[in-house]
């Protein structure tokens, strides 16, 4: 075998993406402190350091605390150096937030839609890219990534394969929004990008063991495992929406009967009220003003809620489940059910110390998520 050689280049990169890692993470923080974490020598520590401030991706403070001796300069990461888009694309909306480099949001667009059909939502998606590049404020990078979320089966390529909540099949999602802004683009299922986001940005950013659950049109299921995010062999895990609870039920929109989705999500409660023009906001005002047939509904999505997460409980025995998306926002007559739904099914064992949330990012998880991978590829080629 011939000897193993070290590309000084792949080498010198990796070490200055530690420098900046540690620099995002651990701000404010000196060049000796990094030396010291890290393990690299100081010199190496200073050269990279010097690189980042030439590429204004960093900058310097005052002195810190001194241990004794001359107080040491302080880094700190520039998460204005650029902006990162994020889009999640529901069945009935588009969300897209410009987030700077740390995940606050600067910018956020809205658009309902009632058409959910490719040609329409990607010409909206563009509009609204558009848009936010447009306002965005000035900056050394500009728009260093897009991410799309998509309540769907995805590849690595980016393709979406199956989206049946918005009726697509094999749509090269990532090709099309390269071509047309030039920027890099990542497409992950909005369930995965929600998990993240909330591993990133919500309450969970300490727990190893989680599950997100995506409660909208359909329900999708973002796993983290060991502090990372699960995606599967083919990167298509956390389909639970589509486990069946009810053999020869209801048909759902996979094809399937039964599926957990065609009874808990937004969808499956649209279907059970006689009003066609009812929304989701429209019964959450009737549930506020105690219509008793609308929180008989909620009521009864929020029991076949529980059921589905019994059995991701027993499943995953995780620390906590959060539920996220739009079903979130009526959490107010949903949680009561499905804890009590729990209570009553899932193994004694798995209940102890469970945490069960709402998530607080609501509906903001999948954009922040996808905004995040974006963010998290551009430090990784820097």
């Amino acid at each position: 075998m011939p000897p193993i050689t070290w590309n000084q280049q792949v080498v010198k990169k990796n070490n200055k993406s530690l420098v900046l890692q540690m620099i995002i993470e651990q701000e404010p923080i000196s060049r000796a402190d990094i030396a010291q974490v890290t393990g690299l020598n100081k010199a190496t520590v200073s050269s990279m350091v010097n690189e980042l401030l030439e590429e204004e991706l960093i900058y310097e403070s005052g002195p810190g605390e001194s241990s004794g001796g001359r107080r040491p300069v302080q880094l700190h990461f520039n998460k204005v150096a650029g902006y990162s888009i994020g889009i999640d694309i529901g069945v009935n909306y588009i969300l897209g937030v410009l987030t700077d480099l740390k995940g606050a949001i600067l910018i956020e667009k809205n658009q309902p839609i009632d058409d959910s059909s490719y040609s329409v939502v990607i010409d909206q998606v563009k509009k609204m890219i558009y848009t936010i590049i447009d306002e965005m404020p000035n900056s050394r990078y500009g728009i260093i990534g897009i991410g799309i979320g998509v309540p769907g089966i995805v590849d690595k390529e980016g393709t979406v394969l199956l989206a049946p909540n918005l009726g697509w099949k094999d749509i090269p999602l990532k090709r099309e929004i390269e071509d047309v802004f030039n920027l890099p683009v990542c497409i992950e299922n909005e369930a995965n990008a929600g998990a993240y986001g909330e591993k990133q940005f919500g309450a969970n950013h300490h727990l190893q063991n989680f599950i997100y659950i995506s409660a909208g049109i359909g329900i999708g299921v973002g796993i983290i495992l060991n502090g990372e995010l699960y995606r599967g062999k083919s990167g298509f895990s956390g389909e639970m929406g589509h486990m069946i609870i009810d053999v020869d039920g209801r048909q759902c929109s996979c094809g399937s009967q039964g599926c957990w989705e065609a009874y808990a999500s937004e969808h499956a409660l649209l279907k059970l009220t006689d009003n066609k023009n009812a929304t989701l906001e429209s019964l959450i005002q009737a549930a506020e003003e105690n219509d008793e047939n609308t929180l008989k509904l909620f009521e009864q999505i929020g029991v076949y809620l529980g059921y589905g997460i019994n059995n991701i409980i027993n499943t995953f025995n995780p620390e906590q489940v959060m539920i996220g998306n739009r079903l979130a926002m009526a959490k107010k007559w949903l949680e009561q059910p499905i804890r009590k739904t729990i209570k009553t099914h899932t193994l004694s064992l798995h209940q102890s110390d469970l945490q069960l949330h709402f998530s607080k990012l609501s509906n903001y998880s999948s954009a922040l998520g996808v905004s995040a991978f974006a963010v998290e590829n551009f430090i990784k080629t820097e």
